[in-house]
């Protein structure tokens, strides 16, 4: 399966260089920033059953693959269906929670691991931190280490840095309260990460 990865060299660094807008504002966090992403936090800490629609991009600076992504997140458990990754043609299911996780879709397929990250490496050569992802996408700082924080002219994060990964927030749905992101560019070089939301669904 890594072998139609080969073929995305080309493909994927440009859909994500494409796809970059325009240098965001920085904010330094001043007291009232950052209370108001306390606020957030506290508002979304329970947020743990969710369904987003989008598309993933991710790339080691070498290769990589992109599709029609839908997460489910119900509580601990969690399902990544990834649909027609470019120029691969697969469907890709990943699922699972803290018993380990399901990988189907790839060749030899299913496999199943104790971890997903490490499973996603192994399998595709994918190097995702789906961990944080999980409280990156909602916006929020991990639980995996300090994180250091800028922000936009809509007072809303604009970076984190976190774990090795500076997570870039361009765009975010403020018709919802609290605001959700609906675009995650994370990146530790050579890796890149990029979630480009459709639609949230929270329950």
């Amino acid at each position: 399966m890594k072998r139609h990865f080969r073929f995305l060299a080309v493909a994927v660094p440009l859909l994500l260089a494409a796809c970059v807008p325009q240098q965001a504002t920085r904010i330094k966090g001043d007291a009232g920033l950052l209370n108001a992403q306390v606020a957030r936090e506290q508002a979304l800490a329970r947020t743990d059953h969710w369904t987003l629609q989008g598309r993933l991009g991710v790339s080691d600076g070498h290769a990589g693959g992109s599709g029609s992504l839908t997460w489910t997140q119900d509580g601990d458990r969690y399902e990544f269906v990834l649909h027609g990754p470019a120029l691969s043609g697969a469907d890709f299911r990943l699922s699972g929670g803290p018993d380990g996780a399901t990988l189907e879709g790839v060749n030899g397929g299913p496999l199943h691991g104790p971890d997903a990250e490490a499973l996603m490496q192994r399998a595709l050569g994918w190097t995702v931190p789906l961990h944080d992802l999980r409280a990156w996408v909602l916006g929020l700082r991990a639980d995996s280490g300090p994180a250091e924080l800028a922000f936009g002219d809509n007072r809303l994060p604009s970076l984190l840095t976190q774990d090795g990964w500076s997570v870039d927030y361009r765009t975010w749905d403020t018709t919802r309260q609290p605001p959700l992101p609906t675009t995650v560019f994370a990146a530790r070089p050579p890796y890149k990460v990029r979630l480009s939301i459709e639609t949230w669904s929270l329950r």
